[in-house]
């Protein structure tokens, strides 16, 4: 819907982007809904679960190739992919995104290590775990 990018009372910056209420919740609690029993009693049927990976693949693609600059996500995972009341799927949690230029592309692929590696275990770019 929005978005804010300001300095807080303390001199730290702030940025927050601001969605529609999305009521289905996240996709984690569709594909494990006997964790959450209390909202989803249904398992998603193959070609809802098909669906999703289509949203999903086209919002990356839309990131990736057609922003400028472009938008790499860096923690793409289920609790981060929300389901809407027709059941499409829309990327969120941008907290670890990254702008990419051409400079930047060319500078991360001279880069063989990192101090910290930020995101998800189990979710964490492939690139950071080759590179150690």
């Amino acid at each position: 819907m929005t978005c804010c990018s300001m300095v807080d009372f303390r001199g730290h910056d702030f940025k927050a982007l601001v969605f529609e209420f999305i009521s289905n919740g996240n996709l984690e609690k569709w594909l494990h809904p006997e964790l959450d029993r209390r909202h989803h009693t249904e398992s998603l049927s193959l070609l809802q679960r098909l669906n999703i990976a289509i949203d999903v693949a086209d919002a990356v693609d839309y990131l990736h190739n057609n922003c400028q600059p472009s938008i790499v996500h860096c923690d793409l995972k289920p609790s981060n992919i929300l389901i809407d009341n027709e059941m499409i799927a829309h990327v969120g949690d941008f907290g670890l995104a990254r702008f990419m230029s051409k400079a930047t592309t060319i500078s991360l692929a001279d880069k063989s290590s990192s101090i910290r590696i930020k995101g998800t275990l189990g979710y964490i770019a492939p690139e950071y775990g080759a590179s150690g």
